[in-house]
């Protein structure tokens, strides 16, 4: 027997015991989900613009997961998203099971750092965001009669309804009042998304801030009858306009101070990562390789985005999990600004501009 064919042999042999192991180990990490139960926990009540963006993701996710687990979707509504959070961070198995559906306060409540946040940005593991572009308007109910800037400031204790302190459309509407310079505002919270629509058209509440694409998809008699007037947007990034508010003033155009046009700066920043899909520090590296990948090509599948459009009401502009995690982490941390943001965007009364 030849050295050179006992070395052949051994390659052989060696390369047929890899060839035999790999498909193994795959084979293994990809049957994880075969026969599974994903829990997709949301920091939202159901029915929502989130909502429906999570709604969107569900059936590609399913597809691209191999395995093809069940996906279930579990509400969790509480403190502005921060009660969501904190379970998916502190409660949850790490067993790549559960993800969390987070909202677009998950950012900025951390950053801010607000009462009750009791996860941590930097040991949160991301799967991606689907919707890292938006449009914040600000209407009133049209029996109020304010249809110019000029009447609306003539207004006191205009009556600004909301989900909750925290929550996104709060502390929008809050920034809406100050920047609009809203005299004597109060601050309605309390309600659920579509309560809050009913609140307006009632007379309970006599504006809010709102999504633009919402609007458009479920209360577009708002813009065809004129039952709202609009008063000012915010968009996400600066310059995606929304066709049907494209008249409607940027409310960057309203700051009279550089300290006023970085809070909008920074509320731009936290709104860029949008509603971030995450999962609990510790769950194992190749099931959040494997639920990461799957994320990437639903992102990246041109039947999602019809999905997510016809749901949604507007164009998805996700985050890839690598790119999420570099805003966040690049995120802007001015204390000086910082403090002015939680000011505006905390319970206490507007200050004096």
């Amino acid at each position: 027997m030849s050295i050179g064919w006992t070395r052949a042999n051994v390659f052989a042999g060696l390369f047929l015991g890899a060839f035999m192991v790999l498909p193994a180990a795959l084979f293994g990490q990809a049957s994880f989900y075969q026969g599974k139960t994903i829990t997709i926990v949301q920091a939202r009540q159901a029915g929502g613009t989130g909502d429906l963006r999570v709604r969107a993701q569900v059936p590609f996710l399913q597809k691209y997961i191999p395995g093809n687990p069940t996906i279930v979707l579990e509400f969790m509504p509480g403190g502005g998203g921060r009660k969501a959070a904190n379970h998916v961070y502190r409660t949850s198995a790490p067993d790549g099971l559960t993800i969390g559906a987070m909202t677009p306060g998950f950012v900025p409540s951390a950053v801010l750092g607000e009462t009750g946040v009791l996860y941590d940005l930097d040991k949160t593991i991301y799967l991606g965001s689907p919707d890292g572009a938006a449009q914040w308007v600000f209407g009133t109910r049209r029996e109020l009669g304010a249809n110019n800037l000029e009447k609306l400031r003539a207004v006191t204790g205009l009556r600004v309804g909301a989900q909750s302190v925290g929550h996104p459309i709060y502390f929008t509407g809050r920034l809406f009042a100050y920047l609009l310079g809203l005299k004597d505002p109060k601050f309605v919270t309390g309600y659920s998304t579509q309560e809050l629509d009913i609140a307006l058209q009632r007379g309970e509440v006599d504006g809010r801030s709102n999504l633009a694409e919402t609007i458009v998809l479920r209360n577009f008699d708002w813009i065809e009858k004129r039952l709202v007037d609009f008063h000012a947007i915010i968009e996400v990034p600066k310059g995606n306009q929304q066709a049907h508010f494209a008249k409607v003033p940027e409310l960057e155009t309203f700051a009279a101070t550089d300290k006023e046009r970085q809070v909008l700066a920074l509320l731009r920043a936290f709104r860029s990562t949008g509603s971030p899909n995450i999962l609990p520090p510790g769950t194992p590296k190749d099931r959040v390789q494997i639920l990461q990948e799957a994320m990437r090509k639903t992102f990246k599948d041109p039947e999602f985005h019809k999905e997510f459009k016809k749901l949604a009401g507007d164009e998805a502009a996700p985050l890839m999990p690598e790119e999420l995690e570099k805003a966040i982490k690049g995120m802007p941390r001015d204390r000086e600004v910082i403090d002015f943001f939680k000011t505006l965007s905390g319970g206490d009364p507007l200050p004096a501009r």
